[in-house]
């Protein structure tokens, strides 16, 4: 899987940095370059001068220097990357504060790397498109990928995105659990009286991938599915709408037991032996981190202009 590759390399260039390592020394090349990929960008923490993320572009004169003529099938143009934590003392600080962001409020949207993930993201897609790059993060950075991936698509504009092992886990779920059900009520009231507003014509649906362990405790609430009698609400309410289902497809990786730090790990999912099983999932989960990109009036849930 080349998207984890490239997320080694943010964390690479990240261990990096801390052990003052030379061009000549560095680790982190070697896990982009393979691809004909070149490194145009790093995100930095401001507050702590880590590196959280990384661009990386389509390097053209690498690609035909190997005979290359022209970029792969499928092969984007730009990739941005986000790396998960670090348990260095360089890195620490920061990164558990954003991990405990996330687990009380299911949210990263108030740190600075959210603002600075956002503004990298929507740089390559006015530059190149947003059908010819792609967002990738490892746990903490799986995080940031769908959550800025998330914002733009409230705009209409729709990144292919790549998340390992996404984190899960948050005391937010259970007081959003108990409004789901209220909320749920309201939805079919609205469903009878048609209230409900219809998204324009041809409007696109965001399907991030997911890649989950069943074996790992901080993603796994990602292949609970709704309980039935949602599903059956949820298809009652989309007979008389055209209002799309939040959905992900997800690549679940299903073995027996197996350590955290394994089961957690980047590393599996570069694995030769690697076997997946692919669905396009409706979980609980998904469906409460997406619904909000199909609650918007019609005017905002526009059509991707492949910007």
């Amino acid at each position: 899987m080349v998207m984890a590759c490239f997320i080694q390399a943010v964390y690479l260039l990240e261990l990096d940095r801390q052990e003052n390592r030379t061009n000549q020394t560095a680790l982190a090349p070697n896990w982009w370059m393979p691809f004909k990929y070149k490194l145009v960008q790093t995100l930095i923490d401001e507050r702590d001068g880590s590196i959280f993320g990384a661009i990386f572009e389509w390097d053209r004169a690498a690609a035909l220097t190997d005979f290359v003529p022209v970029r792969p099938s499928g092969a984007p143009k730009a990739v941005l990357a986000f790396r998960g934590t670090l348990l260095k003392s360089s890195t620490i600080r920061r990164d558990i504060q954003d991990d405990l962001r996330f687990l009380a409020w299911e949210s990263l949207k108030g740190s600075a790397r959210f603002c600075s993930g956002l503004k990298a993201l929507r740089s390559i897609s006015d530059k190149y498109g947003s059908n010819k790059i792609c967002i990738a993060g490892h746990s903490l950075g799986a995080g940031f990928a769908l959550q800025v991936g998330r914002e733009l698509a409230k705009d209409g504009i729709y990144v292919e995105a790549h998340l390992f092992n996404p984190p899960s886990v948050s005391l937010s779920s259970s007081l959003k659990n108990m409004g789901e059900k209220a909320g749920e009520i309201w939805k079919r009231f609205r469903s009878r009286l048609h209230l409900t507003a219809e998204t324009t014509p041809g409007s696109k649906q965001w399907v991030p991938h997911l890649y989950v362990n069943n074996s790992d405790y901080i993603c796994y609430l990602y292949t609970v599915a709704d309980r039935a009698e949602e599903l059956k609400a949820e298809k009652e309410n989309a007979k008389s709408t055209n209002t799309p289902c939040a959905a992900a497809k997800l690549y679940v990786l299903s073995k027996e037991k197996q350590k955290f730090l394994e089961a957690h790990g980047l590393q599996q999912w570069w694995s030769d032996d690697l076997e997946l099983q692919m669905e396009l999932n409706n979980s609980k989960l998904i469906s409460r981190q997406l619904k909000s990109l199909y609650d918007l009036p019609p005017t905002v849930q526009s059509p991707s202009k492949g910007r």
